[in-house]
């Protein structure tokens, strides 16, 4: 019996001894008098295991047969394998019309021993926060680094955008988590949906610049934008940084889902390419997510904002640096010099800062206050250093006549018949041809 049934034993004997009256003892119990005196007779004809529901132990009627319950347990074992109950139960219902509720699905796999209970990890406790009030508000944004194909195709990062407020997702792959994809995705998102109040994203060195430990606290630093800074700064978006992962764990959760569901729907569909992944991304992992995963706002108002007219885009989310213009009209960029058609010379451009923009379509684009410049590549071979030519070797002529001697050896007559020592003894008068 269970603690329950303890409990009820304990009133019934009360009301049979006279302690406690059928309607006292249905007050302590929540039942009627009807079911108490109903109670006390099979109390008193089966004694103390008259009390128990007459249902326990006997198999429910909506049981499944036991063919069909082998049936998924094998399946499972042969395709599901690394699935959780709660996705396996989805594809089962999807690829193989097996409907089969996730509880259940859980407990045979148990039983069967294909799937453990994982225990909960003991995490450090962060303070929560609710979430904002409206869509568009606040937008978490971050990268993965994940194996998403798992060996069939090259390495993908995963860039993802998600709402505070609703949890509404936007994600693409790409090859390398760089400044130009990220300002991809932005572009997308604005396209999409105008733009949002603030981002939120970590303090990687593509949003923040990182700068050296202060020595005081009022030490002035000049201001430096990277260049996700300084376009959100154009288009009026405001960014906060996150102090730790925890603290955009909307986002976190989002790619935590996305390394167990997206990664096996990748699998099933057979992906092996960077073109293959966006497109499962786009047509089937995100619409599920933004259909089951989100909500609904606290506050129905869009805090989206329209693109104003003055807002190019292209011009916006591209690699911007500032240049010098010679007084040649001239100015280098990307190792490459470009001159200024002679008719967009016009007066302050000597000497002056000029907007370089080099855009996603890889154009360079020159722009001098309101207006931008024509400019062209200059020939390089005019530019190039003359190569000074190689020194020529002296040609020694037969008819010349051989050098003089050292200066030690100045004064000895050399004798190609007596060996060196005889001929200093002989010049020194110690030694004669004679002696032998």
């Amino acid at each position: 019996m269970s603690q329950k049934d303890w409990d009820r034993l304990k009133v019934l004997h009360a009301v049979g001894k006279g302690l406690l009256t059928q309607k006292q003892a249905g007050l302590q119990l929540r039942l009627s008098e009807r079911w108490v005196r109903k109670l006390l007779v099979r109390l008193r004809q089966e004694g103390d295991r008259g009390i128990v529901h007459r249902l326990r132990g006997r198999a429910s009627k909506r049981r499944l047969p036991e063919a069909l319950r082998q049936r998924v347990v094998k399946l499972v074992k042969r395709e599901y394998a690394d699935f959780g109950p709660t996705l396996a139960a989805e594809y089962l219902a999807k690829e193989h019309g097996l409907q089969v509720s996730k509880e259940t699905l859980r407990q045979m796999l148990m039983v069967a021993g294909v799937w453990k209970r994982k225990r909960r990890r003991v995490e450090e406790v962060h303070v929560w926060r609710a979430r904002r009030d409206c869509w568009g508000e606040l937008v978490q944004w971050d990268t993965s680094e994940h194996d998403w194909l798992e060996g069939r195709g090259p390495k993908l990062y995963l860039l993802a955008m998600i709402d505070d407020a609703t949890s509404r997702a936007l994600a693409r792959f790409a090859r390398e988590d760089t400044a130009a994809e990220n300002f991809r995705l932005l572009a997308s998102y604005l396209e999409r949906w105008g733009r949002p109040v603030e981002f939120y994203t970590d303090k990687d060195s593509m949003f923040t610049v990182n700068r050296p430990f202060r020595e005081a606290e009022d030490e002035a630093w000049p201001e430096a934008l990277t260049q996700i800074g300084r376009a959100l700064r154009e288009l009026g978006v405001g960014w906060t940084p996150a102090h730790s992962p925890q603290a955009k764990g909307r986002v976190e959760r989002f790619f935590g889902t996305a390394q167990d569901r997206l990664v096996k729907g990748l699998r099933k569909a057979g992906v092996r390419t960077l073109e293959e992944a966006n497109r499962y991304l786009e047509l089937e992992y995100l619409p599920q997510w933004n259909s089951r995963f989100t909500r609904e706002p606290a506050n129905p108002t869009d805090a989206h904002r329209p693109l104003r007219g003055e807002s190019d885009l292209a011009a916006i989310l591209s690699h911007v640096e500032e240049r010098v213009v010679a007084n040649d009209y001239t100015l280098r960029y990307n190792n490459k010099q470009y001159q200024v058609t002679r008719t967009d010379i016009r007066p302050g451009l000597r000497g002056a800062t000029v907007r370089v923009e080099e855009r996603q379509d890889k154009t360079v684009w020159v722009r001098f206050r309101d207006s931008y410049l024509n400019v062209q590549v200059c020939d390089p071979q005019l530019y190039l250093k003359p190569v000074p030519a190689p020194p020529r070797e002296k040609k020694i002529s037969k008819s010349s006549t051989p050098s003089k001697p050292r200066s030690w050896m100045e004064g000895f007559k050399l004798h190609k018949s007596l060996p060196v020592w005889k001929v200093i003894k002989q010049e020194t008068g110690e030694w004669a041809p004679s002696q032998g």
